[in-house]
């Protein structure tokens, strides 16, 4: 699996604080054990900084990591579905083909996987939103993905067309 950066971590707890309510899901958190402050946080960036930090960034076997999976996979599995779920499975399976056996991408099979990636993102997107669906690809895919991801989404802005202005 693919590790977040510090900054996708704050954004997928932004994610989590939107759909649930910050304080509750610090209460989640505290109740799983992976905070063992009840105090209230100030904000998402807050909490993503301590929880981030008391994982190393997912990294480590604590329970701050596997509360984090569980409340994520809670809200994505919620939105999703029973049919859901096993479309993207479908999907995800197609993904996993264009992969050699030591996880990188197939020369032969790219194009393969540029459109597995667009239906799983179309599907994710559909049913939890692309922000979440964008997270979540993250959260699932392998290193060897998750670059080919981060490198879409970061576009070079266009250039000004002719006679307007910046």
């Amino acid at each position: 699996m693919a590790q977040l950066t510090q900054a996708e971590f704050q954004q997928a707890i932004a994610l989590l604080a939107n759909d649930m309510g910050l304080q509750r899901l610090r209460d989640r958190f505290v109740r799983l054990n992976a905070l063992v402050t009840r105090r209230k946080v100030a904000s998402p960036q807050a909490l993503a900084d301590q929880l981030y930090l008391l994982s190393a960034g997912l990294r480590r076997q604590v329970p701050a990591t596997y509360a984090f999976h569980a409340i994520w996979g809670e809200q994505i599995n919620s939105k999703l579905g029973e049919e859901g779920e096993k479309n993207i499975e479908k999907i995800a399976e197609t993904v996993n083909t264009c992969l050699g056996d030591d996880e990188s991408i197939v020369p032969e099979k790219a194009a393969d996987l540029d459109a597995a990636l667009a239906d799983y993102a179309r599907a994710m997107g559909a049913a939890v939103g692309e922000e979440m669906a964008r997270m979540d690809m993250l959260l699932k895919s392998v290193p060897a993905i998750a670059a080919k991801l981060r490198a879409a989404s970061v576009q070079p802005a266009a250039p000004p067309s002719e006679g307007t202005e910046p």
